[in-house]
C-alpha cells in the first residue's frame, strides 16, 4: 500500500464522519478535531474508520499521533510498514 493510498483512506474515513467538510481543504498539519468542529466521539469513529479499513489495531497510546492530517499519514504508513514485515520477514523485493 502506497502513501497516496493511506492518504485516500485517511480522506474517505474523515469523510465518513464529517460529510459536509471538504477534506480536500484540510491544512494538513493542523489538528483535524479543531478544524472540522468534530468532538472525541466523531474522533474515535475516525479511529474505528480506519481500523476497519486498514485492519490494523490503533493503541489508544497512539491515537494523538493521528491529531493532524500529515500524523494520521505518516503513523499509518509506519505502522503497516511495521506490520508487513513482521507477518513476512523473509521477504525480499527484486
Amino acid at each position: 500500500m502506497t502513501e497516496s493510498d493511506i492518504r485516500e483512506i485517511v480522506k474517505r474515513a474523515l469523510n465518513n464522519i464529517a460529510p459536509e467538510i471538504d477534506v480536500d481543504t484540510i491544512d494538513p498539519g493542523k489538528d483535524l478535531r479543531e478544524q472540522m468542529d468534530i468532538d472525541s466521539v466523531d474522533f474515535l469513529n475516525f479511529v474505528i474508520g480506519l481500523y476497519k479499513e486498514l485492519n490494523i489495531e490503533i493503541p489508544d497510546a497512539d491515537v494523538a499521533k493521528l491529531a493532524t492530517f500529515n500524523g494520521c499519514v505518516t503513523y499509518l504508513t509506519s505502522r503497516l510498514t511495521n506490520l508487513q514485515t513482521v507477518r513476512d520477514p523473509g521477504h525480499q523485493s527484486g
